[in-house]
């Protein structure tokens, strides 16, 4: 058969590779910063944009999404025609994907810095730029599968099928999760409500971490491993049972994010169940990747490449056994709302998606520009660097979950608690200065291989069309003997991107139906009342300044948290909170029962100056709420929002709205002036004020009812 000559366009995974190194500088960078400010608080400048509350969610976003995402399009736009032989689909789809994806990450940025936040977790973005990640998304999948579909391999190899379960996923989890009425341009309310926003938000999350980085990354484990290591896959079949189970088990474990919560118990238990079996296929894959090493063990010792493989895999293995173990409920209580989580997600995000990064990126670059690496030497050096600041980073967030967890369930013999939770945070500043210095060493050695690939590049000549030849596929496939019988599915791939929705999708169907249809899971309380006008501006005020970041909104039902925040959290209780504040970890205090606890006065000058209130504390200052005027002119939108949404506002409430917002503000104003303290009742710190002597304030004393 003639061959058919083709070639391979480089320019779009060059165009990846120069953004993953980019954002991956910026968003350490970002993460960096947060780390300090939580030892030194001056370092948020007292600017609202810099507030931790504001650059945590830039950061994990621009991990996340910028530079791992980057990540995970170099990767299939260089491995995908090669392993199909055949040119990507459309070179116009590729730089839409390009241009459009980097367009999404710095307004992402930009509006997250200025407070548009949807406030959930991984998920923050608003209304437009949620629009414009489904669209960009379609078109990078458009141009996998019509590459695909124009192939001259029949066989679909392993790589590729983590990548379409990547695709389809994802669009999934982010359409559903993205369910919101807008209110203004970069305003909006999640559809969902309380308990049911907290399940769908945790399928979302847990499986963000699952097919952003996880997933994608097996697949570039299975394309670049046997590249660098010159072997074959270690085991076919192993690869097989690895992916099957793991899309499969992953979807239900989204619940062992909310363990002692107001979820349903039977949601918690099959979350805790499907999480338990994860170790099994996450192993597997580990083994298959490690495994595929053999015979090219003497080779890791001199070959950085190698190196930073084989950590990053060991990382995989290491995050994938802890997660399921942090999803036992009496090891979950210790880790939840703790830096233990915040390791344990580190060591992934660090270790696996980090380390396998640099490794594709070292192999890749010299070959797209027909050169030797400029310095092994330099490339060892940040190995070596980057490992240091994994384990700098990692250990003092270890300890300092520990040692607050046992401060914090202490009691003396009178059975009072013996620490305060300023205590608890005081004892930690020196972990976090730690931690910071470790992010610090690896955001040093990510620098040291920029320089490296920068020399890299120059020396070498970018080859734009890499020429190659493949006979064409043809039209009807003739068996050569006895097949498997996953081989059919290899060959047929929109059956096995259709089999690998039904597969993911099956988890959040039999998860998150029952929480909305059955009645029972969510007790209604008859206390509980929609926010006031007031109340519901300065919740969006509490939300915009990303107070979540650090503060909870369940007490879980230990005798520790009881004595220290009050009665335990109740599902009813949330039925109006869109989106809900639950967190998930916790730098200050619980809020859910904070309401009527202090005077308006307390809250004023706790604002202000965080000290002068709690002596040690290390939450930033809130200046500018105390200049600016509180914008009035949204709150009949986000009434009417609200009331769509199920919120029972009496019809042409809207009218109104501002009166009584009003009087509410005048009342606050004056008992502030009681205290001699003189504000206008036009500042948004009146409304925020609103907002935390309301929560918690409705169920005191309050029985539950079906």
């Amino acid at each position: 058969m003639e061959l058919e000559k083709f070639y391979y366009d480089n320019r779009i995974p060059k165009y990846f590779a120069i953004a993953t190194m980019f954002w991956a500088v910026v968003g350490m960078l970002a993460g960096v910063l947060a780390a300090f400010q939580l030892a030194f608080p001056v370092l948020n400048f007292d600017l609202a944009a810099t507030t931790f509350g504001r650059l945590r969610p830039v950061h994990t976003n621009a991990v996340i999404f910028a530079f791992v995402g980057n990540g995970i399009f170099t990767a299939v736009y260089y491995s995908i025609p090669r392993l199909l032989k055949t040119k990507m689909y459309s070179d116009l789809l590729g730089k839409i994907n390009f241009w459009g994806w980097q367009l999404i990450i710095v307004v992402g940025a930009i509006t997250l810095m200025a407070g548009y936040t949807s406030g959930k977790e991984y998920a923050e973005l608003e209304w437009p730029l949620d629009i414009a990640i489904t669209i960009v998304w379609v078109i990078f999948g458009i141009n996998m599968i019509g590459t695909i579909l124009t192939r001259r391999e029949r066989h679909l190899y392993v790589a590729i099928w983590f990548f379409l379960a990547t695709w389809v996923t994802v669009a999934l989890l982010h359409i559903v999760n993205s369910f919101e009425v807008p209110v203004t341009l970069f305003k909006s309310y999640s559809m969902y409500a309380g308990v049911q926003d907290a399940l769908v938000q945790w399928w979302y999350g847990h499986n963000a971490v699952a097919f952003v980085l996880t997933t994608p990354y097996l697949g570039l484990m299975y394309y670049f491993v046997p590249k660098a290591a010159n072997r074959p896959v270690y085991s076919y079949r192993l690869s097989i049972v690895h992916f099957w189970s793991l899309i499969f088990i992953y979807m239900w474990a989204g619940p062992h994010h909310l363990l002692y919560t107001a979820l349903p118990q039977w949601a918690q238990s099959l979350g805790t169940a499907f999480s338990i079996m994860l170790v099994l296929p996450s192993w597997g894959g580990m083994l298959n990747g490690l495994f595929t090493l053999r015979g090219a063990w003497d080779r890791v010792r001199e070959d950085p490449i190698l190196k930073f493989f084989v950590v990053g895999i060991t990382c995989y293995g290491m995050a994938t056994f802890e997660g399921p173990m942090l999803s036992l409920k009496n090891v979950n209580a210790i880790s939840h709302y703790s830096d233990w989580t915040v390791a344990h997600v580190h060591i992934g995000a660090l270790g696996w998606n980090g380390f396998l990064t640099f490794g594709m990126l070292y192999w890749l670059i010299p070959r797209l520009f027909k050169t030797e690496l400029y310095s092994k030497k330099l490339a060892s050096t940040h190995f070596w660097i980057g490992t240091l600041g994994i384990i700098l980073y990692a250990i003092p967030m270890y300890w300092a979950a520990f040692r607050a967890y046992f401060m914090l369930k202490a009691f003396t013999p009178e059975g009072q608690l013996q620490y305060q939770f300023i205590d608890v945070v005081q004892t930690t500043v020196p972990f976090y200065a730690m931690r910071a210095v470790g992010g610090t060493v690896f955001l040093t050695g990510v620098l040291f291989m920029v320089y490296n690939l920068y020399k890299t590049a120059k020396q070498g000549t970018f080859v734009e069309r890499e020429e190659a030849e493949a006979a064409p596929l043809a039209k009807k496939y003739v068996s050569t003997g006895k097949s498997f019988w996953h081989s059919v599915i290899e060959r047929k791939p929109i059956l096995l991107t259709v089999l690998s929705l039904f597969v993911v999708g099956l988890g959040g169907v039999f998860e998150i139906i029952p929480t909305f249809l059955v009645k029972s899971n969510i007790p209604t309380i008859a206390s509980v009342k929609p926010y006031t006008p007031l109340e519901l501006q300065g919740r969006d005020i509490y939300v915009r300044e990303g107070c979540y970041n650090c503060h909870s909104q369940m007490i879980r039902p230990f005798r520790y948290e009881v004595m220290r925040y009050g009665e335990y959290s109740k599902a009813g209780e949330f039925i109006y909170d869109h989106p809900f504040q639950w967190g998930s970890k916790r730098t200050g205090p619980d809020l859910a029962r904070i309401g009527g606890k202090y005077p308006d006065s307390w809250h004023f000058n706790h604002m202000l100056e965080p000290t002068s209130m709690a002596p040690g504390s290390i939450m930033p200052k809130y200046p500018w709420l105390f200049v600016r005027d509180l914008d009035i002119s949204t709150t009949n939108s986000k009434i009417h929002a609200m009331r769509n949404l199920g919120v029972p506002y009496e019809r042409g409430y809207e009218a109104k709205a501002n009166e009584d917002l009003k009087e509410q503000s005048e009342k606050i104003a004056n008992s502030l002036k009681a205290d001699k303290i003189k504000i206008s009742s036009k500042k948004e710190i009146i409304a925020l004020i609103a907002y935390l002597q309301r929560v918690g304030k409705d169920i005191k004393g309050e029985k539950t009812s079906n």
